[in-house]
């Protein structure tokens, strides 16, 4: 690289010296950039990296970044305190719009505050009790809130009270199947 910018250089400065009159402000320009570019790569300023490719830092970043890493807390603690010092950085402990935003987060803060029932979503139907005098209706009921059930079974099922119709169901299905239990004759309760 050092190699091709020396030629270009010279090459222009021949050109330049040759032809005085006829140099073009595009050449004045580029050897302005040449003389203002850094003579050694080292010096240069890395080009950004395209899409996909990993960035490549500099040694000198790496080896801060590696220091920086080995520190513990005390010493980072004293490395801010002293950066924010050299650099004259002062602490700010929130954001002009944080303060817009403080209003409602002091009341979500209230809210947790007040011990807060968490609403079950999930509910289990137990059958406990039934009329006597609608048995045969609360049988029918049965068979049809629980599939793959005939009437045998839903007999069964009711004669030997209590017992969980349906497991792990929404809040409206559970409130649904009470409803109905409920009209049938049984007595429901949501777990």
């Amino acid at each position: 690289m050092y190699c091709a910018r020396h030629c270009i250089r010279t090459a222009l400065r021949i050109s330049a010296s040759a032809h005085r009159q006829e140099l073009q402000t595009t050449t004045l320009c580029a050897v302005r950039t040449l003389k203002t570019s850094p003579a050694r790569p080292s010096d240069a300023i890395a080009s950004p990296p395209l899409d996909g490719a990993p960035k490549q830092y500099s040694p000198k970043i790496q080896q801060l970044v590696n220091d920086i890493s080995s520190l513990t807390l005390l010493e980072v603690s004293d490395l801010n305190e002293l950066l924010k010092k050299t650099l004259n950085i002062q602490d700010v402990g929130m954001m002009p719009m944080g303060a817009l935003a403080a209003a409602p987060a002091a009341q979500a803060v209230e809210e947790e505050a007040a011990p807060v029932k968490k609403e079950k979503t999930h509910f289990t139907v137990k059958l406990t009790e039934m009329s006597t005098a609608e048995k045969v209706k609360l049988i029918k009921e049965v068979k049809n809130c629980m599939q793959g059930l005939n009437l045998v079974q839903a007999k069964k099922l009711v004669e030997s009270l209590p017992q969980e119709i349906r497991a792990n169901v929404s809040k409206e299905e559970a409130e649904k199947l009470k409803a109905a239990l409920e009209a049938a004759g049984g007595t429901v309760v949501l777990e």
